[in-house]
């Protein structure tokens, strides 16, 4: 990890991931080096597409929100009217929300009782709701997937037992709360794993018998509370055909049931365009499932908001044809939007904009055992630092 910036999902690449996934025989390399040496970014922004029938799944991961709002965060429309920003959004046409959950997080947010309360306003405006399991106390990613402290001594078997049960009871609560999920992430970025070292897929005691118990544990509990959720298996680097294939020929030879294949896509780190698009289509075609990509954000910035660096501060960091400016923003994200929508047989299902609300709020860090941490996506949200809704938000309606 680069000092100043947070270790989240589908971000850092860091040179501890590195030597996790750098392995040819399992094919799990990081973004970040397909991504190096792109040009600083001069060009044109490139033109935006004409609006067509609208994806599936128009979403977005309001993880922070809850936080930020709790610490007074406060939130504009486009016009500078204030409101209610999960409100903004869907007039915007956002239409489903993730939501992570953590096992113990040290400061409370995004655990069981949070999302469960969360959930219930998602559902109460009329939005759809995924949770996304991370099976951790704080951030899992293919570089992090730190077993919760409670389940720090389990064996395999106890795993498998601790991912059902813990499964089934946030998305029992949910249901009772009158906020079943509609779809749910077995997983955050699991392309090396989860709950290190017993479900790692290198470097551990594990590989992908115990990896495939694991997941159709969680598969099952969450069945078992509502048939008709569906189950995302979720990786990185979703320009990367390769890796993909591989992790999901391995998963289906394991016998992992699932319904919908997610990836992450930041065109600064996971590959180019025409890599994701070769991605969405193989996937789709090889294993008949829809496609989602489940995170995806560009900057409209490289200025700072607070004291913590940025994860994308730099111009030699950024695509080439899109700037670090409003309008290269709203073209990054549309541009992935029409990767989707070009997914043969109308398989791409659609995707969610990664923490468009996380704005340099104080107290919002990404750290949950440092309320003075700060945040370092706050030039990847789809509002300013003053609040308002920049013109990203519109592309919820294509």
């Amino acid at each position: 990890m680069r000092s100043g910036v947070f270790p989240r999902p589908g971000a850092v690449r860091t040179a501890v991931i590195c030597a996790a996934m750098v392995c040819a025989a399992v094919l799990v390399a990081t973004g970040r080096a397909a991504a190096a040496a792109r040009p600083a970014d001069t060009a044109a922004v490139r033109p935006l597409a004409a609006a067509a029938t609208p994806l599936t799944i128009r979403g977005a991961d309001l993880s922070t929100l809850q936080r930020a709002e709790d610490l007074g965060a406060r939130y504009y429309n486009q016009n500078g009217t204030q409101g209610d920003a999960m409100q903004i959004l869907k007039a915007a046409g956002m239409n489903y929300v993730r939501l992570r959950v953590w096992v113990n997080p040290a400061n409370g947010y995004n655990n069981q009782a949070k999302v469960v309360a969360f959930g219930r306003q998602v559902k109460a405006a009329g939005l759809k709701l995924l949770i996304d399991f991370h099976y951790s106390d704080t951030w899992a990613d293919p570089g992090h997937q730190t077993t919760p402290a409670a389940w720090r001594n389990d064996n395999l078997s106890q795993l498998e037992t601790a991912v059902y049960n813990y499964t089934y009871a946030v998305c029992n609560a949910l249901k009772a709360a009158g906020a079943t999920p509609d779809m749910v992430q077995v997983g955050n970025e699991i392309n090396s794993g989860m709950l290190w070292p017993v479900g790692q897929l290198t470097g551990g005691t594990g590989g992908w018998s115990n990896l495939a118990g694991l997941l159709i544990s969680g598969y099952n509990a969450v069945k078992a509370v509502s048939s008709t959720t569906q189950v995302m298996l979720h990786i990185a680097n979703g320009g990367m055909d390769a890796q993909a294939r591989w992790w999901f020929d391995e998963a289906v030879a394991y016998h992992v049931p699932f319904d919908v294949i997610g990836v992450s896509y930041y065109s600064y780190w996971s590959g180019t365009f025409s890599g994701l698009q070769t991605t969405l289509n193989d996937l789709a075609g090889r294993y008949a499932k829809p496609v989602v990509v489940a995170e995806t954000a560009y900057p409209f910035t490289l200025d700072n908001a607070d004291s913590q660096g940025n994860n994308i501060s730099s111009s030699s960091q950024l695509t080439s044809g899109y700037p670090a400016t409003e309008a290269g923003q709203r073209t990054n994200f549309l541009a992935v939007i029409n990767a989707l929508k070009a997914v043969p047989g109308g398989r791409g299902l659609g995707y969610f904009y990664w923490e468009p609300t996380w704005t340099a709020v104080t107290g919002n860090g990404w750290d949950p055992t440092n309320p003075n941490s700060g945040d370092g996506w706050d030039n990847q949200a789809l509002f300013n630092w003053s609040g308002r809704a920049l013109s990203g938000i519109t592309d919820f309606a294509n």
